[in-house]
């Protein structure tokens, strides 16, 4: 959500005639995240998030919408997205595609606690439940083959020792059958900061714009890298069988889930220090941008090598 594309208010206030939201009362970028354009704005009818997509085809954000509006109407706190007078969700803006959607309550969390993480876990699994239903497909971006053409791309940028840990592991995965876990829609970005809590309520998961058809058991491996994560980059126990009981009140997993369960929390580590590492070699450009320290997810990758995780509890 950092702010790569600049409006101005005469701008904004054209865009929101297409809409029955009232009159322009006050905007500002949001510098949180790294993808996106997003924009706080004020109308005299309500409180909003404005995005304006930086990557994404409008193919891909017609999916990500209806995840939105799929997942609020079946009783998951998510941000509905707003239509316009015409019923449309995608727009364009600065000559880019651009969507509102409800401004929720509540606040991000840079410290869950225990009953948080339990929380999140939950709801995932509600998550999880419900996107099978879901009509519509989207492939993983981020998987096997993105990471292979990332290492590709930045191996001559590369430290000498971490071109030989992305090797071990790259070689370590390839040998996991993901295709013949449980799939579901996934989030595939469930950090605490795309979570909105109210004290203990959750009040709204944000930020799907990486959302696709995947393996559930990954999707809760990238949660409980960032929820349960310690300054050490390890893990906190106590948190982690939490999270992964309070999963399993809602959807049990397999046996087959519970054997990769390794390799899911290395695939999760995997996957963001590869996107944050691409960050800080090639970093972007933008008005206001914020650049995440890669070494968090190397050292938690490394850790998961050392332990092993046999099965999930």
């Amino acid at each position: 959500m950092s702010v790569y594309t600049l409006i101005d208010s005469a701008d904004l206030s054209l865009f929101l005639q297409d809409y029955d939201l009232g009159e322009l009362v006050h905007f500002e970028g949001i510098s949180a995240g790294i993808e996106n354009t997003n924009y706080f704005v004020d109308t005299t009818k309500g409180r909003f998030v404005l995005t304006i997509f930086e990557h994404h085809t409008p193919d891909e954000l017609g999916y990500f919408l209806n995840i939105m509006a799929f997942m609020a109407e079946h009783e998951i706190p998510t941000a509905h997205p707003m239509p316009d007078k015409q019923g449309e969700y995608l727009k364009t803006l600065a000559n880019k595609p651009a969507a509102l959607v409800e401004r929720l309550t509540g606040r991000t969390l840079e410290q869950p606690d225990l009953v948080h993480c339990e929380v999140m876990a939950y709801n995932l699994a509600k998550f999880h439940s419900a996107g099978r239903d879901f009509g519509f497909y989207r492939a993983n971006d981020r998987g096997l083959d993105w990471a292979r053409d990332l290492v590709s791309e930045i191996q001559h940028l590369m430290a000498s020792e971490d071109q030989v840990l992305v090797g071990s592991e790259l070689a370590f995965q390839e040998s996991i059958d993901w295709a013949h876990l449980p799939q579901s829609v996934i989030h595939a970005d469930l950090f605490t900061d795309n979570a909105m809590f109210d004290g203990e309520k959750l009040t709204g998961i944000i930020d799907l714009y990486y959302a696709c058809h995947g393996a559930c058991l990954y999707d809760l491996a990238v949660m409980v890298n960032d929820w349960c994560r310690q300054s050490d980059h390890s893990l906190n126990e106590a948190k982690l069988q939490a999270s992964l009981q309070t999963y399993q009140l809602e959807r049990k997993l397999t046996d087959g889930e519970h054997q990769a369960w390794s390799a899911a929390l290395r695939m999760a580590a995997l996957r963001f220090w590869l996107s944050r590492l691409k960050d800080q070699l090639i970093p972007r450009e933008g008005e206001i941008t914020m650049i995440k320290d890669p070494q968090v997810f190397k050292d938690l990758l490394i850790w998961h090598r050392k332990t092993k995780h046999l099965k999930a509890v």
